[in-house]
């Protein structure tokens, strides 16, 4: 089955870019009809769809996080990656990448998430 696995630092300092890859194994990130999301959960609160990149390159973002947001994608290595300019300690929460059939939702498969914590 298809796998995710998110990478990262663990510790941002706030006003810095946060960068995280998610890697793919046991499938492409160029398969037709696949969107490929970045999903986050801050500390106490629910699932915050943060944007996506699809099979064909296009890319997605949530309109609340657009003006610091990008996702772009490394075909050769099966990788994509999200970037997060000028964190501040709202920030901080765990970050997962998924596999979906849209830009947003109806997600089959899951990285495990990775914590990120922006200290001030």
């Amino acid at each position: 089955q298809v796998q995710l696995q998110e990478a990262g630092p663990g510790l941002v300092k706030a006003s810095q870019t946060l960068s995280l890859t998610c890697t793919v194994s046991n499938g492409s990130i160029t398969t037709a009809y696949s969107y490929w999301s970045w999903i986050r959960q801050p500390p106490g609160k629910g699932l915050e769809w943060m944007g996506a990149i699809g099979y064909s390159g296009s890319t997605y973002y949530s309109p609340s996080l657009n003006n610091h947001t990008s996702i772009s994608r490394d075909t050769p290595k099966n990788q994509f990656t999200l970037q997060l300019n000028s964190v501040t300690p709202e920030d901080t929460a765990v970050y997962y990448c998924a596999r979906g059939d849209k830009p947003r939702g109806h997600y089959d498969y899951w990285g495990q998430g990775t914590q990120v914590t922006v200290s001030s």
